[in-house]
């Protein structure tokens, strides 16, 4: 997901209020040492969020950065790493479809001299850590200027692909050839590299920007047919995204498994009868054309990490009534729960109180393993597990991580 926090980190999500979150993994311990759980740590690469920690590092430095979020991960018992290898439209391996990632060198398309993924598979498995490959299928760029992308980037040898919205560049999710292109692209990696998984985020159709329209006019006109609005053709672009995707994977690497970490919310109770108990500014439903219940009813994915980046008795959106709420989506379904954990959030001065407590964490994974559904956490972010700045992630230790545990299969 995106945020430039993950999420580019994604604007203000909710307009309740004015964080939004991006990736993050951990979870709670409910049983001995035996039980397997999902603890994971997003690893964003975007804009430099945590690795490498700026552009233009030496590849020796790079890869050294690197593998000290491996030790941390490890050293914290966590046992999956979900590793940003695709944040632009561009790549962190030698791929044939797209430029190398600019966050290396500082410039797109420039050869880091080495392949940070597949550093990142080998080292992460020589700890015992999976690794899932993290993928933001449409966004091309954060800024919108084509002419800064690299020459031959294919957004400039398509710019028919590309949609310019809230100053920045985007892929048109309702052009079939684009669709076949991203899917391309991300498969490249899948195919050539050991990953344990392939993870996208919650950037599908963008975050909605006040007074701008996301202009897919011509698309809608050449595609839309069939469809009742715009509205539920673009949710069908996103659904063939998303059963495309995960049949691909299957195919190519069976033993992969393909997840997703949406924004928290599907659809408010307010909405939609089905919908949580919250008053969310963002719907994924509505907004992003993401219809994210639907893909954990139906089974179209083996895991899903809602980013439930808010805190016990938030009142527009409350942990503890989204926990039971997600809980009840996936109960009966083959798609398995994990919750995304606002580690960033702990400490940070410009968050409510409930945020300077050192337990507000450790307390999301007591009361997630109330639910048997929720088998595990994911934190965002890395450096954020690093620096633990008020002993949050230490305390989650303590309290839920005292033995190893292996991920759920």
């Amino acid at each position: 997901m995106g945020r430039v926090s993950r999420r580019a980190f994604a604007v203000a999500a909710l307009s309740a209020f004015t964080m939004m979150p991006r990736a993050s993994a951990a979870t709670g311990h409910r049983g001995g040492a035996a039980d397997s759980e999902m603890r994971g740590v997003w690893i964003a690469s975007v804009a430099n969020r945590d690795w490498p920690s700026k552009s233009g590092l030496t590849a020796s430095q790079q890869r050294a950065e690197l593998l000290t979020h491996l030790d941390t991960a490890a050293g914290n018992r966590l046992n999956t790493v979900f590793f940003q290898v695709r944040p632009t439209a561009d790549a962190m391996w030698p791929s044939p479809y797209e430029p190398w990632s600019q966050y290396l060198t500082g410039t797109q398309g420039k050869d880091p001299g080495w392949d940070p993924l597949g550093t990142a598979v080998e080292e992460a498995h020589a700890r015992g850590l999976r690794l899932h490959a993290w993928f933001n299928p449409y966004r091309i760029a954060v800024h919108a200027d084509p002419s800064r992308l690299a020459a031959s980037h294919p957004a400039r040898e398509n710019p028919h692909w590309v949609v310019t919205y809230g100053g920045k560049l985007f892929y048109n999710p309702g052009l079939p050839e684009v669709r076949a292109f991203v899917e391309d692209a991300m498969l490249d990696a899948v195919a050539n590299y050991p990953v344990d998984g392939v993870h996208f985020d919650d950037y599908f159709y963008p975050y909605p920007v006040a007074g701008q329209t996301f202009d897919d006019d011509t698309a809608y006109d050449e595609h839309g047919g069939g469809f009742p609005d715009r509205a539920a053709w673009r949710r069908g672009n996103i659904d063939l995204l998303v059963r495309e995707t995960a049949d691909r994977v299957k195919e190519v690497r069976p033993g992969a498994r393909f997840g997703i970490s949406p924004f928290g919310v599907w659809r408010n109770a307010g909405t939609d009868p089905l919908g949580s108990d919250t008053k969310a500014g963002v719907e994924t439903y509505d907004d992003l054309h993401a219809d994210t219940r639907k893909w954990v009813r139906e089974g179209w994915i083996d895991y899903i990490v809602p980013q439930l980046y808010w805190n016990i008795g938030f009142a527009a959106a409350d942990y503890a009534k989204l926990v039971p709420w997600w809980a009840e989506v996936a109960r009966g379904s083959s798609t398995q729960l994990y919750v995304g954990e606002a580690l960033y959030k702990a400490g940070d001065p410009a968050q409510p109180a409930a945020w300077q407590q050192t337990g507000e964490l450790s307390r999301h994974l007591t009361l997630a393993g109330e639910h048997a559904q929720v088998r595990g956490h994911v934190y965002f972010a890395a450096k954020d597990v690093a620096a633990d700045r008020i002993g949050a992630m230490a305390r989650v230790v303590a309290d839920h991580y005292g033995q190893p545990a292996p991920p759920p299969r």
